[in-house]
């Protein structure tokens, strides 16, 4: 009998471990991600692509590095198969209303609908490009997205230094053949959107005079004021136009302070292209009763709030630029297995990557014949009959190419 009792005391023994190491790991378990809701409020010309989230990013979701999605991943479906992925902003925050924010929007997207973990690192400094790619390369991430022109260079260097690494640059040019296939730079023609936005301003304008404040003076920031400049004399040859790059993209106060300085000098639309800084000027204006045009996003739904913000009225629209879709389907392509690097992948008037927002509460501004003018010319950039007038690639004029002007009748 002591033998027998010795013999069961060491079976429960042995078994005990066991039973407590099953009980401890149902905290591993992957969870399913949520599926994205769809958007209030779609810009007039969206692209065709699944539906994206509706809310923009809190602050509490905007802290430096934070995880986003992690360790979400499809309901059975093993993790260690999926890619990793995470992004870099440029100078600004994922909820500064503008292209920062719109990249980190469709990563986030692909992060949901394919359950990925996602990380973003917010850059406070340009000196800072190198060190933050480098962080997400020492944690093996899969995929890494950054957002800029001013980011192009560390991001092509990162690249050819890491060739298992797919690298996804947005507002970054790379000639076909001269960077490794694991990058894509992302190109927008914002042209086409500067276009389209300088026509409307011209159109709506009582002084004649209209303005830009830009930012920094980089390719796309060129293309979008060259664009503007050349679409409003398309509509109206005799247009008084106004506009500067300014030195930074995170100065509010300096877009602010120009805009006034505009208004000054006769002008009744205020076109905003330069992230932040351009942000603060098209606020300042529209809370003196002119008219403003935003950029990259619809700035009605961010910057004035979905219209609760002070001068929501006076924002006539945005030149969008579809940068949340053109980061998601890269991202999907690559979750797909049909990601193709080794240059650029364009995103034009031809499959709706670029437009204008709707008018909201200025709609009473924008009359039947003006949208009309407007949908000819959307129809006709689509279609290749019209060009804009700016290199697609530096946003230089080209003078040869200037379209000969088709004046509004009101």
């Amino acid at each position: 009998m002591r033998k027998s009792l010795v013999s069961l005391l060491a079976a429960i023994l042995l078994v005990l471990p066991l039973l407590a190491a099953c009980g401890g790991n149902t905290a591993t378990q992957p969870t399913t991600a949520p599926a994205p809701t769809t958007a209030a409020a779609e810009p007039t010309a969206a692209p065709t692509v699944a539906a994206e989230p509706t809310a923009a990013p809190t602050e509490a979701a905007a802290a430096t590095a934070a995880p986003t999605a992690q360790a979400t991943t499809a309901a059975g479906t093993d993790s260690s198969d999926l890619p990793r992925i995470a992004l870099v902003t440029d100078l600004g925050r994922v909820n500064d209303g503008t292209f920062n924010e719109f990249a980190h929007r469709g990563a986030e997207r692909a992060a949901e609908e394919f359950g990925l973990e996602y990380r973003y690192i917010e850059t406070q400094a340009q000196a800072d490009y190198e060190n933050n790619i480098q962080t997400f390369i020492d944690e093996e991430f899969d995929v890494i997205i950054t957002v800029g022109f001013l980011i192009q260079d560390a991001t092509a260097a990162a690249a050819a230094a890491n060739p298992d690494i797919v690298f996804i640059g947005v507002d970054q040019f790379f000639a076909p053949g001269t960077v490794t296939d694991n990058l894509v730079g992302l190109q927008f023609r914002e042209d086409q959107a500067g276009f389209l936005a300088g026509a409307l301003a011209a159109m709506v304008s009582e002084s004649g005079t209209v303005g830009v404040v830009a930012g920094q003076e980089i390719p796309p920031v060129k293309k979008f004021l060259n664009g503007f400049n050349n679409g409003a004399q398309y509509v109206r040859p005799d247009i008084n136009l106004l506009g500067v790059y300014l030195p930074t993209f995170i100065d509010p106060a300096l877009g602010a302070s120009t805009a006034e300085q505009m208004i000054g000098e006769g002008a009744d639309v205020i076109f905003g292209a330069g992230g932040p800084t351009g942000t603060g000027g098209i606020r300042a204006a529209a809370e003196r009763g002119v008219y403003v045009i935003g950029v990259d996003q619809d700035e009605y739904v961010t910057t004035f709030a979905n219209g609760s913000a002070p001068g929501a009225d006076r924002i006539l629209s945005s030149a969008i630029k579809r940068v949340d879709n053109a980061v998601y389907d890269e991202v999907a392509a690559v979750v797909n297995g049909t990601f193709e690097g080794n240059g650029i992948a364009l995103f034009d008037a031809a499959g709706e990557g670029v437009g204008l927002a709707p008018f909201h509460d200025a709609e009473a501004a924008v009359t039947p014949a003006m949208q009309a003018k407007l949908d000819e010319i959307f129809t006709a950039l689509a279609d290749g009959s019209l060009n804009t007038g700016v290199d697609p690639a530096g946003g230089d004029v080209v003078e040869a190419d200037i379209p000969e002007p088709s004046p509004f009748t009101p």
